[in-house]
C-alpha cells in the first residue's frame, strides 16, 4: 500500500486536559475508546500510531498498529519525526487525531497527490492531514493551527484544499463535545 494512518497518542492518563475539569468523567477511559475507535477506523490501511508510552504501545499493538516510538516533546515534533522517517515507505500519511469522535471511514479516505486537511468544527483547528511524503512541509498543530498549515501549503506553493463538512471535524476537547451535533 502507498499510504498509511498515522496517529499520535499520548499517555491515556494525561490526554484530554481540558476534559479533566469534570471530575465526574473517567477521561482516562475516554481517551482510550476514542483512540480504539480511530484505530479501528483506519482499516483497511496500515496504521502506525506514534507515542511515547509503552501502555499507548502495548494498546496500540494490541488493535494491529505499528508503533513508531517517539521521545519528542510535543505533538508538532513527534509528527514531524514519524512524517520524515516513514517517507521511503509511504507515498501519502492520513495524520488523524486519536480523539475524533465520528471517525468511521478514515482508512476509506480518498487520496490523491493534493494536500488535504480537514477542519475541526470550529474552523481553526486541523483534526485531519493527507500529505503526499517527501515535502519539506512543517507541521503546526496546536490553537489556530488550520490557518498555520494553510501558510505552510503557500509557503511551499503545493496545492491544497480545505474540507469544513466532514465526520471528523468533531474531537473531543470539552464535555459537550461527547455529545453529538
Amino acid at each position: 500500500m502507498s499510504e498509511a494512518v498515522v496517529i499520535p497518542l499520548k499517555r491515556f492518563d494525561l490526554a484530554k486536559y481540558r476534559l479533566r475539569r469534570d471530575d465526574d468523567l473517567d477521561v482516562t477511559t475516554i481517551a482510550k475508546d476514542l483512540a480504539r475507535g480511530v484505530i479501528e477506523a483506519s482499516a483497511p490501511r496500515p496504521v502506525i500510531v506514534v507515542s511515547e508510552d509503552g501502555d499507548v504501545a502495548a494498546f496500540a499493538s494490541s488493535l494491529g498498529a505499528e508503533i513508531w516510538h517517539s521521545n519528542a516533546s510535543g505533538l508538532n515534533q513527534a509528527v514531524q519525526g514519524a512524517y520524515e522517517g516513514l517517507r521511503g515507505r509511504f507515498e501519502r500519511l492520513i495524520v488523524a487525531h486519536g480523539d475524533l469522535r465520528l471517525p468511521a471511514g478514515l482508512g476509506l479516505v480518498d487520496v490523491d497527490t493534493v494536500l488535504t486537511f480537514y477542519a475541526d468544527h470550529h474552523g481553526s483547528g486541523t483534526n485531519v492531514v493527507v500529505i503526499p511524503t517527501g515535502l519539506d512541509f512543517r507541521f503546526a498543530y496546536g490553537a489556530e493551527s488550520l490557518a498555520r498549515h494553510v501558510e505552510e501549503a503557500r509557503r511551499l506553493d503545493l496545492p491544497f484544499r480545505v474540507i469544513t463538512d466532514s465526520p471528523w471535524r468533531f474531537d473531543v476537547d470539552e464535555r459537550s463535545d461527547l455529545e453529538g451535533p
